[in-house]
């Protein structure tokens, strides 16, 4: 007895498409099933505050992932695929255009993956986890400590309770200092949640570095620069033992602010340490009063510094070089979060062999683990609960920088 012509078909149909299904979740050839990936490209894009309100910008971090893509491209790609990198976002520090480029890589350019991603929001993290994105960027911000698809390249700066702290800041400003015991620190950042959480963060790193902190506040307007700042340092400069200055002053802002905020400070006469984690970038003393407003501020890096000779370091300038046409362009800190970002990407889709799938690119970066990079060791996932702990000091002196605390790794301390 014959079925139906219809019959036939539709069972054969059903044949092809469950042979079709197996073939894409069991990796198979079947590339296209996975959004973002062909039998030859990784389609990346990146999420940076090109611009903003203030002038702030991190659009370097676009550069600085290019050059390290660039890179993998020239090497072979990664497993044979070519990294398509469809560049930056720009989101201008807006929680809503944070959002609305996470959305955007996603549904209409259908990446892969997102990275870099740096800004001082992340309103787009809960989206990009859950349609099960990998997203490395500058993990400044909660949302990078925790959740299943999203990395910092040099772990969780901003760790929940459970976690660690990165102790590279309070120990080498003790270095400078020479020594943290009877030694008081002024913490000061802009009413912002990064701000909030750097404030609570750094107490407790410099408290247990042996620091006193009379003063931890954030109070700074984040979405407008003071043009009177007189009101912060009268409050900090009467924050010390006895109603006098501390030794140090450490604000967790931007460039623009801290220029401000250090001006106001000298204009003061205030002589202590100052110490930010912004400015170390050689286009700021393009100009006079820049140059002038940074003299002598101690910056925290947490990556090798620039002025170092190592065979990686090396390597990065000549990527930057390569992706700017040939041209020796001043480097700064923005193009290495970019650079980074790529590169512990790139590094964890290596392990995941040729069958790349989100599920594949996790089971890599659960086990992943390697040594002597620009920010030192990294382990998954370790840095889902801290930072890789390691970092420099370098001081703006004479219009240069020069290394105060030679790069090196701390001994991470519990936070609660």
């Amino acid at each position: 007895m014959f079925r139906p012509l219809r019959v036939v078909v539709a069972a054969a149909s059903a044949l092809l498409l469950a042979t079709a299904c197996n073939s894409a979740s069991s990796g198979g050839t079947a590339a296209s099933s996975v959004r973002g990936v062909t039998a030859d490209t990784i389609k990346v894009g990146g999420i940076v505050s090109m611009t903003t309100a203030s002038g702030y910008s991190k659009k370097d971090t676009d550069l600085g992932a290019r050059a390290r893509y660039d890179r993998a491209n020239a090497e072979g790609g990664i497993n044979g695929r070519r990294i398509e990198y469809l560049g930056a976002e720009d989101d201008g520090q807006d929680p809503a255009k944070n959002l609305a480029a996470a959305r955007k890589l996603v549904q209409r350019d259908q990446v892969f993956a997102v990275s870099p991603m740096s800004s001082v929001t992340f309103a787009g993290a809960d989206f990009l986890d859950a349609q099960k994105v990998p997203t490395v960027g500058w993990g400044t911000l909660p949302s990078f400590c925790g959740p299943v698809h999203i990395y910092g390249f040099n772990g969780c700066l901003v760790p929940m309770p459970g976690g660690t702290l990165n102790q590279t800041w309070p120990e080498s400003l003790a270095a400078v200092l020479g020594g943290a015991r009877g030694k008081s620190v002024a913490l000061i950042a802009g009413d912002n949640d990064a701000g909030k959480f750097g404030i609570r963060t750094f107490t407790q790193g410099f408290k247990a570095a042996g620091f006193q902190v009379p003063y931890a506040k954030a109070v700074v307007p984040a979405t407008s620069m003071p043009s009177d700042w007189s009101a912060y340092t009268k409050e900090i400069l009467r924050s010390g033992p006895g109603g006098g200055a501390p030794d140090a002053v450490v604000s967790v802002m931007q460039t623009p602010y801290n220029i401000g905020l250090f001006t106001a400070l000298k204009r003061s006469g205030y002589k202590g340490v100052l110490s930010d984690p912004t400015d170390y970038d050689p286009g700021l003393l393009a100009k006079d009063a820049t140059k002038q407003a940074l003299d002598g501020v101690h910056v925290l890096l947490q990556f090798q510094p620039f002025e170092s000779d190592s065979p990686a370091m090396r390597q990065f300038k000549d990527d930057i070089r390569k992706a700017a046409g040939g041209k020796d362009v001043p480097l700064n800190m923005h193009m290495m979060t970019g650079y980074m970002s790529a590169d512990l990407f790139l590094a964890i889709a290596a392990r995941a062999g040729k069958d790349l799938t989100v599920d594949s690119f996790q089971k890599a970066a659960d086990g992943f683990s390697d040594t002597g990079t620009l920010v030192g060791d990294r382990a998954e996932p370790r840095g889902k609960k801290e930072s890789f702990g390691c970092g420099a000091l370098v001081r703006l002196k004479d219009g240069r920088y020069e290394v105060a605390v030679p790069f090196k790794c701390y001994p991470p301390i519990p936070f609660a």
